[in-house]
């Protein structure tokens, strides 16, 4: 029995990077002598098993048959004489499939390190074709690796692309693209993510309502760069410039999908694209079932951007309503968030990326101010219910009005 280190460690390793968790691969062994050994079974589509000591994974080396369509349409075989080099073979990527022993050798049958050299993401086999998951993965990959220079082989897009043509795309389960979705949105380059699927068709299929933007102008006034799908790719830039998290980032994608639907008579202009969005923000998050929070703050960032955009111009009767709006007395960390969203907006602009921003601190304060505003006994006497509620709001106002005044701030767009 030979156990070797596979996968993501050896790749990092090589490429100088920090190595994560690490993976094993066993060749000439059986379930039953790890369980013997103290293995502990995890894998529920092939057999998996934790280390008794480090808790690292180690599998079976394994062979893959296609069996339908999919990413669960294989059978999958495990048996003692499986080599090392068959179960290499129907990995990915070739950066994926290199070995290493436990005296350091590299065993490296398909090409991995000359790609890591070259920068090159370049499929293993035909066998690629099989799962329309790696779709997804060679995105992802691309976005985490983009900065260090690497691309997409063209013959790797190519079977993509074709992949998108026959159809495979179109069985991907919902789970697992919210899942690799997610991922990609926490890397380097996210904008990247979505430009290698826009390159083989897949945008299309799995996300229509981002790919209508590519291609529809906005007024250069505002958008030197005047694509909305490139002003979108952009904000994810920006986002990550403003280390965003996760969720204020797939905030930043669906921001301005309502522009996508825009009469083209009406163009470059886009009235009312916010209350146009929001049904396409719901429609792409029921149909990749995302998580609550992503799309609540999505919901938000796409109907309120541009009232936040004018923050500076807006009566603090309006301030107030956008904070009610937004329920940000409630729900702080939320509309902090929104705000972040919409700096990433009003940045992700052709040569505007470090242009100020000061809508988000004035609306910060704006919130800690009305917040801080309350009714004791002294002041509740003699009012009852609305009028109550009626009494908070006008001294919030106030409060909102001595704000405006002292921020002296210069409306900025």
């Amino acid at each position: 029995m030979q156990v070797y280190l596979v996968g993501g460690a050896v790749r990092d390793a090589l490429l100088g990077r920090p190595v994560g968790e690490r993976d094993y691969m066993v060749v000439g062994g059986t379930a039953d002598a790890l369980l013997r050994a103290g293995y502990t079974p995890v894998g529920r589509d092939f057999p998996v098993f934790l280390h008794p000591q480090t808790k690292a994974e180690y599998a079976l080396a394994r062979r893959e048959r296609k069996t339908g369509p999919g990413y669960h349409g294989f059978v999958t075989e495990f048996s003692p004489d499986i080599t090392l080099e068959e179960d290499l073979l129907r990995r990915d990527l070739t950066i994926n499939a290199i070995a290493q022993a436990d005296d350091g050798t590299l065993i490296d049958p398909y090409g991995g390190q000359a790609d890591l050299a070259a920068r090159v993401l370049r499929h293993v086999s035909p066998a690629f074709s099989e799962d329309p998951v790696r779709i997804l993965r060679v995105a992802r990959f691309a976005a985490r690796f983009a900065s260090l220079g690497f691309t997409v082989h063209d013959s790797t897009l190519a079977l993509m692309r074709q992949m998108v043509e026959d159809g495979e795309v179109a069985s991907l389960v919902p789970e697992r693209v919210w899942q690799e979705t997610e991922r990609a949105l926490g890397e380097p380059r996210p904008e990247v993510f979505f430009e290698v699927l826009r390159a083989c068709g897949a945008l299309a299929v799995i996300f229509p309502e981002v790919d209508r933007l590519f291609g529809v102008p906005q007024p250069e006034q505002w958008h030197p760069e005047i694509d909305t799908g490139v002003h979108v790719m952009m904000c994810l830039a920006r986002a990550v410039a403003l280390d965003a998290p996760v969720t204020v980032r797939f905030a930043v994608l669906g921001h301005d999908l309502g522009k996508g639907v825009t009469p083209k008579d009406q163009w470059p202009r886009h009235i009312m694209h916010e209350s146009r969005g929001l049904p396409l923000v719901d429609a792409l998050c029921s149909r990749l079932k995302v998580p609550t929070a992503h799309r609540e703050l999505a919901r938000m960032a796409c109907a309120q951007h541009t009232n936040v955009h004018r923050a500076l111009e807006l009566r603090p009767e309006t301030v107030l309503k956008l904070l009610g709006e937004c329920d940000a007395f409630r729900r702080p960390e939320r509309f902090s968030e929104m705000l972040l969203a919409c700096q990433c907006d009003a940045q992700g602009r052709m040569g505007l990326e470090e242009k100020p921003y000061p809508q988000r601190a004035y609306l910060e304060r704006a919130r800690e101010l009305a917040a801080a505003v309350a009714l004791d006994e002294a002041d509740r006497a003699g009012l009852e219910g609305q009028a109550i509620a009626r009494e908070l709001q006008a001294r919030r106002q106030k409060v909102l009005e001595e704000h405006k005044r002292a921020s002296g701030a210069v409306a900025s767009h």
